[in-house]
């Protein structure tokens, strides 16, 4: 864990400490912080990373391309863990059905928050050798499919819940009770079947019970659960509008001290903020590179069960792209970002090290960058084709897909030394 307490402060001072906790995050603080080092890249003096934009025209084409074969009529969904429940052909959330129904909208739109939170919180990549077979259908499914999948049924057996006579839902004292060797044969992990991250991903939601539990305000006094949220998001909506980036800031504040072992200023765990060695270190926090992937994630995932609530979302175009190894290695496989040492491919990486974060940075500027040309080829705006959109469109599933021509097995152009809680 890294701790940065008075150094750069004046006098120590934790005021500006945590002016700068606030700035570190606010989206543009993302940014901010992002395009600073790619600017470096413009005029290669990154350590790690050459950028070609050269090769960026020819991957928004190829992107351009995947988008009109997935949705030949234009109508993209959000990127969201929606999406992942509906593979196959069919929507798990139809299993719900009538049970939901019968629910008032409040309660339903509970229900899918603790879904949700509880999917993408197991989200992280889950590694090249784990599949998850489906009961009931028999249908096999890797990588973010089959952690959705699993994480779906898991979470309709109860998995996450104190109270057997409501299986379907997440409360703070189910979450603390989750041992590995349940979430082992909840996902069907064995030896040939191992899963990354796993102690990891059982720490994470044990922790997330624990944070239900200190924070009354967001998470409801009696019976903690995440989709108490919708209650806090529904007193602080103004005229049933809702904006994204207070969705994001109450999951940063929310969750905030589930993260494992980061950063930390003034005794605030930071979450998904990584220090990079080229940016300068003059105060608290400014040389900190914010991503906030999963809480981003998360609130896109967020966004469908508050508009079917009637909440209208605003600011959607304030939040950034992901900074995660299917959209970074888009642009790594479409030779828009090349290693300076080719060898460094060979090893694995943490996601504190400064070729990651410099990978990840570069990622959410060319996702910026890219999502303009899209509109410009498009005639769209911001509004009519978010970012949102751009991922699903888009670069996941091109990046995904480039990768499969590129390696067996489909994996990233990097390898990743992940904890379960980043990627």
């Amino acid at each position: 864990m890294v701790t940065l307490g008075g150094g750069g402060m004046v006098g120590g001072d934790h005021p500006t400490a945590e002016a700068a906790i606030a700035y570190l995050q606010r989206p543009q603080a993302i940014r901010d912080r992002t395009r600073a080092l790619f600017h470096l890249a413009e005029q290669d003096r990154l350590q790690h990373f050459r950028y070609h934009p050269e090769a960026l025209p020819a991957t928004t084409a190829y992107v351009l391309d995947v988008m009109r074969q997935q949705y030949p009529d234009g109508d993209i969904p959000f990127h969201s863990r929606w999406r992942h429940f509906e593979v196959a052909g069919r929507s798990r959330l139809d299993l719900l059905e009538p049970e939901l129904s019968r629910l008032d909208p409040v309660e339903r739109t509970k229900l899918k928050v603790d879904l949700a939170i509880t999917s993408v919180l197991l989200d992280a990549g889950a590694g090249n050798r784990w599949r998850y077979v489906e009961p009931g259908t028999g249908l096999g499914f890797a990588r973010s499919e089959g952690l959705a999948i699993a994480s779906f049924h898991s979470f309709t057996a109860g998995l996450f819940s104190s109270q057997p006579d409501h299986p379907w839902q997440a409360d703070a004292h189910g979450l603390t009770q989750l041992t590995a060797n349940r979430l082992v044969e909840a996902f069907q992990v064995h030896d040939n079947n191992p899963l990354l991250g796993l102690e990891g991903r059982v720490a994470l939601l044990q922790k997330l019970g624990h944070a239900l539990h200190q924070q009354p305000q967001f998470f409801g006094p009696d019976l903690p659960r995440p989709g108490n949220l919708v209650n806090y998001w529904l007193q602080t909506a103004s005229h049933s509008q809702l904006s994204a980036t207070t969705i994001l800031q109450t999951i940063l504040l929310g969750l905030g001290p589930i993260w494992p072992g980061r950063v930390e200023l003034a005794g605030i765990n930071l979450g998904d903020v990584w220090p990079h060695p080229q940016l300068p270190d003059t105060g608290p926090g400014s040389n900190l590179v914010p991503f906030h992937k999963l809480s981003q994630w998360l609130t896109y995932s967020l966004l469908e069960p508050l508009q079917d609530l009637g909440l209208t979302i605003t600011n959607l175009d304030q939040l950034t792209g992901l900074a995660e190894y299917r959209n970074g290695g888009l642009f790594m496989d479409c030779g828009v970002l090349s290693l300076k040492d080719p060898a460094a491919a060979e090893t694995a990486h943490t996601p504190g090290s400064p070729l990651i974060v410099e990978w990840r940075a570069l990622t959410l500027c060319l996702l910026d960058d890219l999502a303009t040309h899209l509109r410009q080829s498009l005639s769209l705006d911001a509004e009519t084709l978010p970012l949102v959109k751009v991922l699903q469109g888009g670069t996941w599933t091109a990046g995904r897909q480039i990768a499969g021509e590129r390696r067996a097995g489909g994996g990233p152009p990097i390898q990743l030394a992940s904890d379960g809680t980043v990627f």
